[in-house]
Order: structure tokens, then sequence, then C-alpha cells
């Protein structure tokens, strides 16, 4: 395959969280369809499917000469390797999809070793984010298709196209749901109580109302993207093969329309009437208010509007009238079997509610709620999905049709008998353990142990040669093509200087350096290596030690030393963020706290080209120390920064997921 894909559309992919949402796509002629399985998917919120239905499904649209992507997309834990092994020899012998979509280099290891033979996608939640980590992705790990962050701008897409070796294509987000945080660099939601981002769990924390200061806003709850008629700046990127419709959640009516509105962009955008037909037909989609984000980086749009709603789905009015009788006023026309939502998630009040009858626009809708509190006055309204006669009748005989093509054979169990994951052996030698403490700048204090260093300038500058050769060099967890001539000057210049100690914290970032002879190089903590098989892949490409993913439970951590083939290292104390984000929310001040619902403090500092959020706990699990030692662990790190004055610093447990595991 060509990497250029020169003269082709580019297919238009669309999501599928349920059957009427899968059907949906196909109804509006999708190129291709990315669902996920109930269990390993990047979406867990979203009903999914089971073998029998997506068997069927995926049969129907092959039939339909449709594309069908299935995201394997979770971390995966040390044992959860053999229940993933056999799903994957499920897909690969039975639904045959023509691409997997995975973030874990340990599930792209696995799929080959079940002999999946299709495509292998990897997910903006692997961040792949720069030019030179395409060829080392498609060259050593044999990855066909790199799924784009949604933060880039458009002269970083052609900056990575440029990159683009031949036989790989790019796949960009053009419209959905926006994360505050970068993809596979938010922890937010694993910090509130286990339930991982990078597992499919998020609680969207970030949607939340914060205070800061004498103000409170959603100021981090970001709109949706929308590219509309921008999308043809892409089309002239023949390497961005695919265009991404985000939105597993979603319904049908939400994926019938996107799609129709992006194939009249796509093959009609020329035409001002088609274009003017598109935007009524994204107006009608029930996502947020649209922005165009960072596309243009002469014209960068801020995502989050504080004043605004932000709200899933589209605005129909507010609660008026007393406790007793709350009504609306319809914005729209109501249709029967609508679905309405009755304020945010996280409200006390929070609902959802269908409508019994059609309502006029401007007309009187009476809404049941729960409770009968005085704060549900002024309370949004949102339609959420939306069921219109003609598309249930698409639905319907797309399902008749469906039932004819189904394969009605029994599904088989999840084991091929005698197949069982081929684990690497534990890492061999009596390397002695050491701990490293890791600051932002140089003359921090430590009690001994080794010390790492924040990649910048001013690290550099301040370290004498003789010591330059002892300092490990850590990498930021994100680099953009902007960035990426900037990092690489400053390996070269610690090279030159004698450096030979570098903690990486994206596997990718191994093609930044020239060699690794003669170096020592660890995978970092932001890697999110969960599981032996990944650590197994980081060992392929060079690298001669892995610091574990600290979003780990005790029994997990205890596991991954017994079949880890390179020695491993833990955060054992210190800051760590709940995310790392490209952009600072206009109502948050740098190094000034703000409070969540529930009074835990955090705050923003701007770190390199990226503002970090942190809390004002610590990670602390120093007490279990020894026993990681005896487990097996080399390396144990304490990550310093520097806390502003104004956040007071709270007394709490910093075990994280130690005791609930990572969910």
């Amino acid at each position: 395959m060509s990497g250029m894909n020169t003269g082709a559309k580019p297919e238009i992919l669309a999501p599928a969280g349920s059957k009427a949402s899968f059907l949906a796509a196909l109804a509006a002629g999708a190129d291709a369809v990315y669902c996920g399985m109930k269990q390993f998917s990047a979406r867990m919120q979203a009903k999914n499917f089971g073998f029998p239905e997506l068997r069927s499904l995926t049969r129907l649209a092959h039939k339909k000469g449709v594309r069908v992507y299935v995201a394997f997309n979770t971390a995966i834990r040390p044992d959860e390797l053999d229940e993933a092994a056999g799903l994957l020899t499920q897909l690969a012998g039975e639904v045959k999809p023509d691409a997997l979509i995975v973030q874990d280099m340990g599930v792209a290891a696995l799929a080959r070793q079940v002999g999946y033979q299709g495509e292998l996608h990897l997910s903006t939640l692997a961040n792949v984010s720069f030019g030179s980590a395409l060829k080392l992705v498609h060259s050593k790990l044999g990855v066909d298709r790199v799924v784009l962050p949604r933060e880039l701008h458009v002269d970083e897409i052609k900056a990575l196209a440029k990159a683009c070796p031949p036989g790989m294509r790019l796949e960009a987000f053009i419209h959905g749901a926006l994360c505050y945080g970068v993809s596979g660099r938010c922890y937010w939601s694993s910090y509130m109580g286990g339930k991982s981002s990078l597992r499919g769990r998020c609680v969207q924390p970030c949607r939340r109302r914060y205070t800061a200061g004498s103000e409170a806003g959603r100021f981090f709850s970001c709109q949706d993207l929308s590219l509309d008629v921008l999308v043809k700046v892409l089309k002239n990127i023949p390497q961005v093969s695919t265009w991404k419709i985000e939105g597993r959640k979603k319904g049908p009516h939400y994926v019938y329309y996107t799609v129709q509105a992006y194939k009249m962009l796509r093959d009609q955008g020329s035409d001002p009437k088609k274009k003017k037909a598109a935007l009524e037909l994204l107006s009608l989609a029930l996502g947020r208010t649209s922005t165009h984000y960072n596309l243009l980086p002469q014209r960068p749009q801020d995502p989050i509007n504080v004043a605004g709603q932000t709200g899933s789905g589209l605005l129909v009015g507010r609660l008026q009238g007393g406790p007793e009788k709350p009504y609306i006023t319809a914005r729209e026309d109501l249709l029967k079997n609508d679905l309405l939502r009755i304020g945010y998630e996280d409200d006390r009040w929070h609902a959802v509610r269908k409508v019994s009858r059609f309502i006029p626009k401007r007309g009187r809708l009476y809404v049941k709620v729960p409770g009968k509190k005085k704060e549900m006055k002024g309370t949004p309204v949102f339609l959420i999905d939306r069921k219109e006669t003609y598309l249930e009748q698409k639905l319907a005989a797309l399902e008749k049709e469906m039932g004819g093509t189904a394969d009605r054979s029994p599904v088989r169990k999840r084991r091929t008998p005698g197949f069982n994951p081929k684990l690497p052996g534990p890492a061999l030698g009596k390397a002695r353990p050491f701990d490293m403490h890791v600051f932002r700048q140089s003359g921090g204090k430590t009690t001994g142990g080794q010390t790492g260093l924040w990649l910048s300038d001013v690290s550099i500058s301040k370290i004498p040669k003789k010591a330059t050769g002892k300092t490990w060099w850590w990498l930021p967890p994100v680099i953009w093509p902007a960035t990426e001539g900037e990092i690489g000057t400053l390996l070269d210049r610690i090279l030159k200087k004698g450096g030979r100690h570098f903690v990486l914290n994206a596997p990718w970032q191994a093609a930044l350096l020239p060699s690794f002879k003669g170096l020592r190089v660890w995978a970092g903590p932001f890697c999110n290596v969960a599981n032996p098989l990944a650590v197994s892949t980081l060992k392929s490409l060079g690298f001669s030690g892995a610091m574990i993913s600290p979003e780990m439970g005790r029994n997990d951590v205890f596991n991954m030393p017994r079949t880890s083939p390179l020695p491993l290292g833990i955060v054992l104390s210190g800051l760590w963020p709940l995310c790392i984000s490209r952009i600072l929310s206009p109502g948050i001040e740098q190094n000034r706290p703000f409070a969540s619902p529930k009074g835990e403090q955090a705050w923003a500092v701007k770190n390199g080209h990226e503002y970090w959020l942190f809390p004002n706990w610590k990670l602390d699990i120093t007490r279990h120390k020894e026993r990681l030692r005896k487990a097996g662990y080399h390396c144990f790190v304490a990550m310093h920064e520097p806390i502003p004055r104004s956040v007071r610093m709270k007394a709490r447990e910093g075990i994280w997921n130690w005791v609930l595991g990572l969910k």
C-alpha cells in the first residue's frame, strides 16, 4: 500500500457504540466504522459489542464494502493477558476486522502472536506526536496507521505527513468531543478513584464545576471539535487518508447526521449550497457548541468557554415554574421519543427523560425531575438523542438485512486450545538497586542516590561537564512537530558533554537518539507500561530498563517483575500530574490554587511547552520500598516539583490506586 494515497478520497470513519449507531453509519454511507468489544475498549461507557452481534455487523459491513476497525485500545494489566489473547484469537479467526486500534505495545505483540493478519492502527492515546516517531513505529512495530493527536494544527499535520514513511497513513479527528488533557497524558479520573482514561473508564472530572478564587465555573470543560468547512485543508494532505468522527457514546442520530455532513463537504464542498446544507446537518447532530480549536495556527480558537454551555447535546430550554410542576419552553420542535437530559451529569438532580408527544417550538413541555429542589430553576435541558421515523425505517431495513447475513454459528471458547501468550522471562543479573531524584533544575538536595533532570536549556547550562555523564536526562512526556528539532538539539549538546543516561517518556522518543550504543536508556513512567509484553517490546527497541505506570495497583505491581525481561523502576514518591494540557483555561492563573467540588486543591504551571496540573497531595508509597526491592525492582524514583506559596499541601495518604487497583 502507498503512504501517499494519491488521488484517493479520504475515508470517513464513523463511530459506533451500539448496534443502532453501527447501522446508522452504514445508512449514512460511511467508508469505515470503528467500534469496541465489551472488554478492552477505551470507551467502556458505550454499550459496545459481544461476538455474535459483531460478527453479523461486520459481515453486513463487508457485504456493503465498508471497513470495520475494532478498538482494542486500553492498557492491559499482567493478569489480563490470557483473556486478551483469547479475545484477539476470536477476532482474528471469526470476526476478521480490517484493523485493530491499539495503544498498548503488549497488545500489538499479542495480536501477532495469535495470528492476526490485519492492519494495526496506533491509537491517539499512544501519543505519537512528532515526525521521526512515525518511521520507528512503522518499521519496528509494524504499525500501518497512526491516529493523530487532536491538539495539532494544520502546519504540524503537514510536517508529520512529510515525515510519513511509504506504506503508512495518518488519521485525523474532524469532529467530536475534545479533552482538556493531551491524549494519553491524563490521569485525572484515575486519581479520583482508579477509573483510568487509559482503561476506557474516564468519569470526566474535567467536565465538573471548579472554584478559582471567588469564581466558580467549568474551567476545563471543552467545546466539541468541528472542522466543518475547514476540513478542506486536510483534503490537500494525501497522507491523511482518514477523517475520523469521535463519538462511540453517541446515538444513531448523531452518527447519521455527522457522516452525511462530512461526505457532503468532502465530495461537494466547492458548492456553496452543499456547504450550507452540510452545516445545517451538523447543527442537528446534537453535539456541544463547536470550535475549530487549533486547526489554523494563525487563528486558534480557545476550546473553553466558561460562560457558555458545555453539556453534551442541543440546548432546548431551561427549567421554569415551581418545583411542583417544572417545565421548559422548547427552543426547537421536540418529537415523540426524543431523549432529554436535565442538567449536567454532576448535578444532584441530573436525570434523563423521554418526550411522550410532539411539542412545537415555543411550546411548553412539563418535565418530571427527581426531588423538589429550588435550585433546579434555570437548569439547562439538552436534547441528546432523536429517532426520526425515516431513520428508524432505514435502521430497521438494515437490521432485517443483517438477519439474512447473520453468522449463527456458536461462539467458540475464548482460548484456542494449547495457546498461551508467549511471556518473556525475568531479567537476569544482579544489578544494584538505586534511588533517583528528579528535579526541574539542578541544585536540588537529596539524601543520596542518583539525580534526574527534566531536559531544558536551563538544566543543561547549569550542569558541569563532569556531572553531565552522571545525570539522568528526562525527556518531556509530549513532543510536538515544532519542538522535535529543539529536543534534538538539546540531546546533541548532552551527548557531546558526555551524557550517557536518559529517561524517555514515550517509547517512540527512541527515534530521537541516533544510537543507544554506550547509553543507559530507560522508559519513563509516562510510557504507561502495565504488562510484561510491553516491556518485551521496549527491550526489542534497545531500552535497558522500564518504569511501570504509577496508576497500577498493588497486585499488578508485584506481578510485573516475575516475567519482565528488563529491570523495572517505580515512582515511590512525589508530585504526579492530574493531566498535561496544551492550553490553560482562561479562568485559571498559573501557580494559583483551584478547588474541586469536594474541596481538593490543585494548580497549573507551565513546564516546557505544556501546562501541568498538580494536586495538592503527594504520591507516597515509600513504606513499601523494601518489599518492592525484594520483588525485583531496581530503580526507585522520587519526583520533586516546586510548590507555589499560595498552595497548601494536604496531609492525605498518597497511595493512589495501590489498594483500589487499576479499574
